[in-house]
């Protein structure tokens, strides 16, 4: 068989684009002369990720559901409008065979559309707590694929396959050493590396918890890479001019993760669906730092559902400046339950996920 036009859909944080772009290239490797076009939400982050991973993208003006009544709401429903008259144009002329959704903003005008003009579609959920985009699209749609169990709480049972979440893959290849991911970062073999992230955007709590600790840190014979994301690089940057510890790396984002995982003996992050499905694959033990600002509170979810097998730690959020860093040192440093924790969540991994999914695609354009 042959697969000749694809669309994928969704974005807005690396948690979306990662997997999709993991979904686009296991197609591509199977059939090289198929065309794959995406569809995003302008302005937000896969409009500069996804043609920079040489992929084209289409972008809709589509925004998020606001959480309180108000002006903002004419705008939403203005922009849905306006979005689901493009989506309808983008499948009328692109004519894919089949249209995949990876959640985002995107991705429900896009999947409505294609679902609306017969062709198969396929939603991919990352999270253990389905998002309401993706809820009121399981009705149209054709196949979910999914990373947790338990999902037809939200989902019809006939349409769920399990497959899990993609993750990038370098990290599955799992090509690189210790020793070249500490060069890397410009960092000693004898103390212990703790990864702080918060996601390809940064967080702002992480970032500030950081930042009340700098003494802590300084004294802490652990060295930290940091990645503070985007939205808040420049200002942490001119603000540690003069103090910033010496064990302290400071990157804006981070581009070759495997590296920074491979240099870590701990992470510290937030708990969304792919950072906890590449922990996973890696075999880290982990400190998750669920969002406060999700819907559906899924990150602490996601969360729970490693704390329960033993396979990481969680904090609150509102807890971090003052337990964040005496619990990382104390973790970081016990190397035997760190060694326990690593093998706990590895054997949550499912590092055939993508390869799943783009079954699941091939039995839907058969």
């Amino acid at each position: 068989m042959k697969i000749n036009r694809v669309i994928i859909s969704g974005g807005g944080t690396g948690g979306h684009i990662f997997p999709a772009l993991s979904i686009a290239n296991e197609i591509r490797k199977r059939y090289p002369e198929s065309d794959i076009l995406f569809v995003g939400a302008l302005d937000r982050m896969e409009m500069e990720k996804v043609p920079a991973a040489g992929y084209k993208i289409v972008g809709l003006p589509v925004m998020g559901f606001p959480r309180k009544p108000g002006l903002k709401m004419i705008t939403f429903f203005k922009k849905l409008f306006q979005s689901s008259a493009m989506a309808k144009k983008v499948v009328q002329d692109f004519q894919p065979e089949i249209a995949i959704g990876v959640g985002g903003y995107a991705s429900g005008p896009t999947l409505r559309a294609a679902a609306a003009a017969k062709i198969p579609t396929l939603i991919q959920e990352q999270n253990s707590y389905a998002g309401i985009t993706n809820k009121l699209l399981s009705k149209k749609v054709n196949t979910i694929c999914v990373a947790y169990e338990k999902m037809h709480r939200f989902f019809p049972k006939n349409k769920i396959v399990f497959t899990g979440n993609p993750v990038r893959e370098n990290l599955i290849d799992n090509a690189v050493n210790r020793e070249e991911a500490l060069k890397y970062f410009g960092l000693n073999n004898k103390e212990r590396v703790v990864l702080i992230t918060g996601g390809s955007l940064g967080a702002r709590s992480l970032n500030n918890a950081v930042l009340k600790n700098l003494e802590i840190i300084a004294k802490s014979g652990i060295q930290v890479i940091w990645q503070t994301g985007a939205f808040y690089f420049s200002q942490i940057n001119n603000e540690l001019k003069e103090s910033k510890p010496e064990n302290l790396h400071i990157h804006q984002f981070l581009t070759r993760m495997d590296l920074a995982y491979a240099a870590a003996d701990l992470v510290i992050s937030r708990a969304g669906a792919g950072t906890i499905s590449e922990l996973c694959i890696i075999g880290k033990p982990a400190i998750l730092v669920p969002s406060p600002n999700v819907a559906e509170d899924h990150q602490t979810k996601n969360a729970m559902a490693l704390v329960e097998k033993e396979a990481a730690i969680m904090l609150k959020d509102v807890e971090i400046d003052l337990k964040l860093f005496p619990v990382t040192q104390r973790l970081v440093k016990d190397e035997e339950r760190c060694k326990i924790m690593a093998a706990n969540i590895k054997v949550l991994a499912m590092p055939e996920a993508t390869k799943a999914i783009v079954d699941e695609v091939e039995k839907l354009i058969k």
